[in-house]
């Protein structure tokens, strides 16, 4: 393989899906051409339990998540074999695609684009991205408090996570994280 080649292949419009280890995951997907097809609370509800079904079926753990009109990112904990992460996403995206394209009566149009994962091999990182996860509707101004939108995980770890591990993650300064989330 040439030198090129190897740089093509990172080239953030071609991501490289390198699921090699067992352990937490970071993954960002968006809508062909950012098109609001999440744009209703239904369908945002409807991707969410599908969301949380497959994520079982494919024993992916899921630790934050947030859905928003035109992306969605998640960071889940890895079954032994994380190559199942493909299949996983596939069969998400499929179904999902299925069902907004028969509500708009649009069979067969693109929904979803490229997605983007990341290997979260440092407990800080780890950290910095479940904040940044359960805080992604409040970044992108969608509303003030991320606690107070139902498609994400915010409300959900104030309630469940223990004080001492909120205080830890609620500490993190996120505004240096390299995130791909161009949304």
């Amino acid at each position: 393989m040439t030198d090129s080649s190897n740089r093509l292949q990172s080239w953030h419009h071609a991501p490289g899906h390198r699921l090699y280890e067992r352990g937490a995951y970071m993954v960002t997907c968006g809508t062909y051409l950012k098109r609001h097809h999440l744009h209703t609370s239904g369908r945002r509800t409807d991707f969410q339990n599908l969301l949380f079904e497959i994520a079982v079926e494919y024993e992916w753990q899921l630790q934050a998540w947030a859905v928003l009109a035109n992306h969605y990112h998640f960071v889940a904990l890895s079954p032994e074999n994380p190559d199942s992460l493909q299949r996983f996403l596939s069969k998400l995206h499929t179904l999902s695609a299925k069902a907004i394209n028969l509500e708009d009566t649009r069979p067969g149009r693109k929904v979803w684009y490229q997605y983007w994962d990341s290997h979260i091999t440092y407990q800080r990182s780890y950290l910095a991205r479940l904040k940044y996860v359960h805080h992604n509707p409040a970044h992108h101004g969608v509303v003030d408090s991320a606690a107070e939108y139902p498609w994400c995980s915010m409300k959900w770890f104030r309630k469940e996570a223990r004080p001492s591990f909120r205080k830890t993650v609620d500490s993190l300064k996120i505004d240096k994280l390299n995130v791909y989330d161009p949304f």
